[in-house]
């Protein structure tokens, strides 16, 4: 009942304030733009405990150089905290870690171990970690289970771990994805799957619904918003760039700490934003209009700026 109250109180927020649910998952500009916001808002012990654990991931030593060399050491522990929270997509394509599970690694049936949470020892991609597919219908088609484990019970078990007494090994894991599942389920299509009589499965978060020109699927437009391509490396200046010109996100927004009223959030943005005309039924292909672009880039940064807030507040809380 309390999380439903705080869900219709945001919910209200967002009507009042004229912020209208919505965003994207991301490319590395958007995750390290998340994490960038998020910097810039921890207490000074939180940011040097982040700092620690992130020097733990396997892929520290090689951030550091991708640093420029001009950076301060201030700059320096930014930008990899920034990197930092782009490793659960670059494993993706990691050759020393597995694809698991079903549908091409989006399903965890068929994983040796979905639910593990044992630090970097795993070597497991997770795929379907990044996002909790909340079927709707608009047209009748009954809804099919929520998979699990997914985005929402990896956050709330990753959360808990950081204000344990976990070791660090562990925590620094756990941070990691936690610098990068906010972000995710601050989108739309990594919260929801629109079923119907033609995917009775759902469209895999709008993956399956095409568009015309390129991108060429509805879920890649909405991941590129703020800045396109896989270079991390080349991404990162690009993205404190944009991330500085953010505006600051609504207090009373930034303060929910529910990831399940995040979830909520994302997952009626998706009926009401992204599913909306160009877009209709059946998976097309569509054609965007310029109004249809204008709108999700509007609303894809506020988004980020409010992942990027509420990963601090996250943090700052709940990082021992």
């Amino acid at each position: 009942m309390k999380a439903k109250r705080i869900l219709t109180f945001a919910l209200a927020l967002v009507l009042v304030s004229g912020f209208e649910v919505s965003g994207y998952a991301w490319d590395p500009y958007g995750h390290m733009a998340v994490a960038y916001v998020a910097y810039q808002k921890l207490t000074p012990q939180a940011m040097k405990r982040a700092n620690g654990l992130i020097k733990l991931n396997p892929k520290y030593g090689e951030w550091s150089g991708w640093v420029p060399a001009s950076a301060t050491q201030a700059e320096k522990d930014r930008m990899i905290f920034m990197l930092a929270a782009t490793w659960p997509d670059e494993i993706k394509s990691d050759p020393s870690y597995t694809s698991d599970g079903s549908a091409n690694g989006n399903r965890p049936e068929g994983s040796p171990d979905p639910s593990a949470n044992k630090g970097y020892t795993d070597k497991l991609r997770h795929k379907y970690w990044h996002f909790v597919d909340t079927p709707f219908t608009q047209d009748g088609t009954a809804l099919p289970p929520i998979p699990t484990p997914n985005a929402q019970e990896r956050i709330a078990l990753f959360r808990g771990v950081l204000a344990s007494g976990s070791d660090d090994a562990l925590k620094s894991y756990d941070l990691t994805w936690l610098l990068h599942l906010v972000g995710d389920v601050h989108q739309p299509l990594h919260c929801a799957t629109r079923v119907s009589s033609t995917n009775l499965d759902g469209d895999n978060g709008g993956n399956d619904v095409k568009l015309s020109g390129t991108p060429g699927e509805l879920h890649a437009f909405w991941d590129d918003l703020l800045g396109t391509g896989t270079n991390t490396q080349a991404a990162l200046l690009p993205a404190i760039k944009s991330a500085k010109k953010l505006a600051a996100a609504n207090p009373a927004l930034a303060a929910i700490s529910d990831e399940k009223v995040w979830i909520a959030e994302s997952f009626q943005a998706a009926q009401r934003t992204v599913y909306q005309p160009p877009v209709l039924a059946g998976n097309g292909p569509f054609t965007l209009t310029s109004q249809y672009t204008r709108k999700a880039t509007k609303l894809a940064k506020k988004r980020i700026a409010l992942a990027g807030e509420r990963l601090a507040n996250l943090i700052n809380k709940e990082l021992k």
